[in-house]
């Protein structure tokens, strides 16, 4: 018991409040990761439709002189890919394929970075706030143990009470913290799948102009 009393005395000691820092410290965090993803998304955004409307009009085998210049002026993921692939048409249909698989996991690397963290917060910062409220809960007993060990009968139940709030508080921080990382994490990964859909799409455009009779680099 004699480990068990000094555990004890440790967590009273520390209480619940250091448990409450760190989750404000989580969520700052969270927030940070969600903010710079979203401007990661943002900024690497580009109409696919508009990309794969280029390369049907201008994938020709001789009348798009002028549309991988359109893409790449485009900017942003499909572009990007579109444009590795049109750089491996005189390597056929393999090499345009093979570039442009390359390119997707080049692409789909950086739009999930820092996902994990999102991740991992949302899993975990509710058993962080679970931790402050065990903490709130033994403190909660421990006045109670008082006041049952000879203390007069009109002691305030206020620590009681403090003790209780401080502990709900830190399952409330907890699940505060973890569903928004939670939503955004979803969220992106939508986006991800979404873009990787369209990068399949535009594979198979790519692939197709790369099979075409006389399909070379300058012509598209």
């Amino acid at each position: 018991m004699e480990l068990v009393d000094r555990l004890k005395l440790l967590l009273l000691g520390t209480g619940a409040r250091p448990v409450l820092w760190a989750l404000i410290g989580l969520s700052v965090a969270s927030l940070a990761v969600i903010l710079e993803r979203a401007w990661v998304f943002y900024r690497t955004r580009s109409p696919a439709e508009r990309v794969i409307a280029l390369l049907v009009g201008g994938g020709g085998t001789g009348g798009g002189a002028g549309a991988r210049a359109r893409i790449e002026a485009l900017g942003g993921y499909a572009a990007r890919i579109a444009v590795a692939g049109l750089g491996q048409v005189h390597a056929g249909p393999s090499g345009v394929e093979r570039a442009m698989r390359v390119a997707t996991l080049i692409e789909r690397k950086r739009l999930e970075r820092r996902l994990a963290i999102l991740a991992t917060l949302g899993n975990n910062a509710p058993f962080v706030g679970l931790f402050g409220t065990v903490i709130g809960i033994i403190e909660a007993f421990e006045h109670l143990g008082s006041q049952a060990g000879g203390v007069p009968a009109g002691t305030s139940s206020a620590p009681v009470m403090s003790a209780i709030a401080e502990a709900l508080v830190a399952t409330a921080v907890g699940l505060a913290v973890a569903i928004p990382a939670v939503a955004a994490y979803n969220f992106f990964q939508r986006l991800v799948k979404s873009r990787q859909s369209d990068a399949d799409v535009m594979a198979q455009v790519v692939t197709s102009h790369a099979s075409a009779p006389g399909a070379s680099v300058e012509g598209v």
